[in-house]
């Protein structure tokens, strides 16, 4: 168990470096300055666009340039932006902003896809399993942009029931109520999105399990049902809930920066935009790097929970190995 995770966690590791690594490269040969984006520059602006360049260090060679970041990296620094605010100070703002929304609206996606798709896995070409199967081709069907639009025109321009944007009123700033009504429209559309994927996938990992033999035989030594189906049942099939769960953040969070522009959310997502549309490239490393560190951290805890779960992973692997 102890190697498993010590390999594991090395993997990870590796993995991040290599992608931090190729982002930071891909920066620094991206076209455009920060400085030099407004038409008819004069020469005064070149000379002062070259000379931030030289203050940032962006004219030593590109290795120097690398060291340098990395440096200030491991000392838990993300480094300075090009307008000289310390990208520290800001950042976790937009990220914890980002995990509320996208957090609130996961959970109560789990919350209601879980036991719907078990019901209907149960039941399979009930009337609930009809009703969650057109809800998942309506949601297949509308990008969750179009879904994001069309709940604001209606519950905000039309019916004048929720505010159409942002996070708090500007006479409300800082207060839950206010907060918790300005989530309700990007909260649904991530749910109704993210709602049309998992009910339809939880039901199909678990119709094929419910006919086992080996559950037939516990409902004939007297377990319960619930007990069949949460004790039993359930165990046997959360090896692909584990995966689509963990291993399926990167489109979480892509949604979620979809949604966080359409609604005005100040999240990481609105935060990326910008820094792309001002070509601020320290920012858009510095998220890049949060979200590669969320998305491999949540593979590293798939496969620990793959080994929780059903401990022939790890023996399969040891077998691999020799």
């Amino acid at each position: 168990m102890w190697s498993y995770l010590i390999r594991r966690s090395v993997h990870s590791l590796i993995v991040l470096f290599i992608i931090t690594s190729l982002c930071f490269c891909a920066m620094r040969l991206m076209p455009g300055n920060f400085w030099m984006q407004a038409p008819g520059l004069t020469e005064e602006d070149i000379i002062y666009a070259n000379q931030q360049k030289h203050l940032f260090g962006l004219d030593q060679p590109f290795f120097k340039q690398y060291f340098v970041w990395m440096k200030q990296l491991l000392r838990g620094s993300l480094g300075i932006d090009f307008n000289y605010i310390p990208i520290n100070n800001y950042i976790w703002k937009y990220v914890s902003n980002s995990l509320i929304l996208l957090g609130t609206a996961f959970i109560l996606t789990l919350a209601i896809a879980f036991p719907w798709g078990i019901h209907n896995s149960k039941k399979p070409n009930g009337a609930s399993d009809k009703i969650g199967l057109v809800l998942s081709l309506i949601g297949y069907c509308i990008p969750v942009f179009v879904l994001g639009h069309w709940l604001q025109a209606v519950f905000s321009f039309q019916l004048l029931w929720l505010p159409p944007s942002s996070m708090h009123d500007p006479s409300k700033v800082g207060e839950f109520t206010d907060l918790l009504v300005h989530m309700v429209l990007p909260v649904s559309t991530l749910t109704i999105g993210l709602l049309a994927y998992y009910l339809k996938f939880f039901r199909e990992s678990m119709v094929g399990i419910f006919p086992s033999s080996f559950l037939i035989a516990a409902r004939a030594k007297g377990v319960s049902e619930k007990r069949v189906t949460y004790r039993h049942a359930l165990k046997n099939g959360s090896i692909p809930i584990i995966t689509v769960i963990m291993l399926d953040f990167p489109t979480l969070i892509s949604s979620s920066a979809v949604v966080e522009n359409v609604f005005n959310w100040n999240g990481i997502g609105t935060l990326m935009v910008h820094s792309v549309s001002q070509r601020n490239y320290p920012v858009l490393i510095a998220i890049i790097l949060i979200i590669a560190t969320f998305v491999v951290l949540a593979n590293w805890l798939a496969d620990m929970l793959y080994v929780i779960v059903d401990p022939r992973v790890k023996l399969s692997r040891k077998i691999s190995d020799i």
